[in-house]
């Protein structure tokens, strides 16, 4: 689509790029290492040199793409070492929410409604779990109701979904299985139980953190 500065204000033009470009990078159509010039952007979306770099820097900001001195912004390529952090980082986060959560013995309606989902999926891997899962960790941080903390956190996010697009085969597990973990985690939410959520959460992702590491080296 092509997008003019006579039918769009700069800010406007700025974000349909950097949401187009976004969009391009976490389904792996931008594939890793993929350079993207100012001139390349401009010339693809029909937008001033200007505004391509502004979105450009957008995205170097989330982590979705990096620049080196004197090189071109292009994809982030993942290792282990990103993999870990960035799950690391969502364990925190979302860690740290559960335990607000469990102190006043609220289970957010938006996490059990994403659970539903899951639970409701057939038997077996299918990667249509993965955006109810992700909807499902969303809400947890959500329901702490701050504002930057949830900004934070979909930043992270953005990077869990660039995992997911660069590596093939990524070894989901049965929908039946995360739907029984969740509940495990918002049933312990609901007793107040704090310590044992938090447990719960860490042996969850730290379970998606190794399948991925496992699928990258394949």
């Amino acid at each position: 689509m092509t997008m003019t500065d006579a039918s769009l204000d700069v800010v406007g033009i700025v974000g349909a790029v950097t949401r187009r470009l976004r969009q391009q990078i976490l389904s792996g159509e931008l594939a890793a290492g993929t350079p993207l010039t100012e001139a390349k952007v401009s010339a693809a979306f029909g937008v001033a040199r200007p505004s391509a770099k502004a979105a450009i820097e957008q995205l170097v900001a989330s982590g979705l793409l990096i620049r080196s001195v004197h090189r071109s912004a292009r994809v982030v390529s993942i290792d282990a070492a990103m993999v870990r952090d960035v799950y690391r980082t969502r364990t925190r986060l979302e860690s740290a929410a559960l335990r607000e959560l469990a102190a006043a013995g609220a289970v957010p309606d938006a996490a059990t409604a994403a659970n539903a989902e899951i639970a409701a999926m057939p038997p077996g891997p299918d990667e249509a779990t993965v955006d109810p899962d992700l909807r499902f960790h969303t809400a947890l941080i959500d329901g702490i109701a701050s504002e930057r903390t949830s900004r934070m956190y979909r930043s992270v996010l953005d990077e869990v979904r660039l995992c997911m697009a660069q590596v093939q085969g990524r070894r989901l597990i049965d929908a039946q299985v995360i739907a029984d973990q969740h509940a495990a985690i918002l049933d312990a939410v609901a007793s107040g139980a704090a310590d044992h959520a938090a447990a719960l959460l860490a042996a969850h992702l730290g379970s998606a953190e190794e399948r991925l590491i496992e699928a990258l080296g394949d």
